[in-house]
């Protein structure tokens, strides 16, 4: 399974609130859902956060085995 978590504190480590990600850079509150409830989301997101966060993947997701 992948988790977000890591997500949430790389936001706060960079000043990124999920109403600048919604506003300026014109991420889904739909999106923002699925992340924050570990759904499925595309790679295509996954690549706009880590450009708009300037991090690796590491650092937005993590896999736990089942």
């Amino acid at each position: 399974m992948i988790v977000y978590d890591k997500l949430w504190q790389t936001m706060k480590e960079r000043g990124v609130s999920q109403y600048k990600l919604t506003k300026e850079h014109r991420v889904s509150n739909g999106q923002l859902d699925r992340l924050r409830k570990n759904r499925d989301v595309s790679t295509f997101t996954l690549n706009n956060l880590c450009k708009i966060l300037d991090c690796r993947i590491e650092d937005i997701a993590e896999y736990i085995p089942d």
